[in-house]
């Protein structure tokens, strides 16, 4: 776990003291609309340069700026770009994104308890207040994203929500270690995998029997002792929508796994064969996570279920809209992420990938975060000029241009371009 301050247990108290026995949400406060059955169109955009959000209507949720709507059931809301100039992500901007339509509209922490079930010698049950007084608080720096950011970039396009880049957000996580709760427990011999369950519920897909969101991770993954389960994000309280009272964080890896509104941790004898683990959020079996769609018609490819996340890089400012007076310098900034290792080294290219300069690094946050990186550019004539930026980490992975295909619309980490106008200044 990266080396992050971590609240004090009087702190972390006084998290709940606005919070009061109960956290609300007016059912009207989420449209419920039908999701449209009809199949997506291939998405043409202009070029390799569409909106970096996705396409919707800025909607204001409880406790939520304006997000941008994708769906309504089960809730899709992407973060707008503005909100990416730093690396830390406010929990009022974070995205918003259910597996399931029915989710809670009201949290009772009188009766609320986190269950600690299955192959254990002493299940347990606790409450919050519990877990914010009996555990060390420890915190974590750490991205999370959703397995299907930036979907609308694929060709040919896939169903699903369709991302733009803003399915993703990085805050301070501070909570109880994974592995204390599992200690206070005692995990029995024969313990292959362990389960994750909150809240949410609903039909799922027709015949899936998906009614209930699953998540597993085996017991020997090293992840698990990165896991926290938080209960604030930038030292505030989690929003509901966000999964109040206490979510799973799982440092590196999507946000599948991060289990929001959690209430069950079970440790399993056999391995989940339920539908989110068996049928839902598989990759291609190979580090891209890349196939054609031929060989998937063919039935030649082998799936396995999404970990940890590729090494992406995104321009944040200059953004479409800012028009550059030749000669004047800029600073070109984003930011960076990869779940398999830090971002090491940042380049820009100012034609289109033609050639490549580094960037100066940012901030350090921890290798779970965002890192910040900017670029000094001073353009000398009028024109047209596509920016582009790749990251690369500490296994060695770079971002390139192959592109990336798999029938999920998962793991898109290609390289990504902005155009700047430059124009005359006399």
């Amino acid at each position: 776990m990266d080396d992050q301050p971590a609240l004090s247990r009087r702190a972390a108290l006084s998290l709940l003291g606005g919070a009061g026995a109960a956290l609300a949400l007016g059912r009207g406060a989420l449209a419920q609309a039908a999701v449209p059955t009809t199949p997506a169109p291939t998405f043409s955009g202009p070029g390799p340069l569409e909106s970096w959000n996705g396409l919707g209507p800025l909607i204001a949720l409880p406790q939520k700026v304006p997000l941008i709507r994708l769906v309504d059931r089960p809730p899709l809301y992407e973060t707008p770009r503005a909100y990416f100039q730093s690396p830390l992500t406010p929990a009022a901007a974070f995205f918003v994104r259910s597996n399931l339509a029915l989710f809670p509209a009201s949290i009772d922490l009188t009766t609320w308890r986190l269950k600690v079930e299955g192959n254990v010698r002493r299940p347990r049950s606790f409450s919050l207040a519990a877990l914010l007084r009996d555990f060390e608080p420890v915190s974590v720096t750490a991205v999370m994203q959703c397995t299907g950011n930036s979907r609308s970039r694929f060709q040919p396009r896939r169903p699903g929500g369709q991302w733009g880049n803003g399915a993703m957000g990085c805050a301070t996580w501070t909570g109880v270690r994974l592995r204390d709760l599992l200690d206070r427990a005692g995990i029995q011999s024969g313990g292959v995998q362990v389960q994750f369950q909150g809240l949410d519920q609903g039909a799922g897909a027709p015949g899936s029997g998906g009614a209930e969101y699953k998540k597993s991770l085996d017991l020997d993954d090293p992840v698990l002792d990165e896991c926290i389960v938080a209960y604030a994000m930038n030292g505030q309280p989690l929003p509901l929508l966000n999964g109040f009272p206490v979510r799973l964080v799982v440092p590196g890896y999507f946000a599948t796994y991060w289990m929001k509104t959690l209430s069950f941790i079970r440790v399993l004898t056999e391995p989940d064969t339920n539908f989110w683990m068996a049928s839902a959020y598989l990759q291609p079996d190979n580090p891209r996570g890349t196939t054609t769609p031929q060989a998937v018609k063919d039935k030649k490819v082998k799936f396995r279920p999404v970990g940890s996340m590729p090494v992406r890089s995104f321009i944040m400012t200059p953004d479409e809209t800012v028009k550059v007076p030749a000669g004047l310098p800029i600073t070109v900034q984003g930011l960076a992420l990869s779940g398999r290792g830090a971002v090491t080294k940042v380049e820009v290219s100012t034609d289109g990938g033609k050639t490549w300069r580094n960037a100066q690094l940012g901030q350090d946050l921890g290798k779970y975060a965002f890192r910040p990186w900017s670029f000094a550019w001073t353009p000398k004539q009028p024109g047209q000029y596509t920016l582009a930026v790749r990251a690369t980490d500490a296994s060695g992975a770079t971002q390139t241009d192959q592109p990336i295909w798999n029938p999920s619309g998962y793991l898109w980490n290609t390289i990504e371009r902005q155009t700047v106008t430059v124009g005359q200044t006399g």
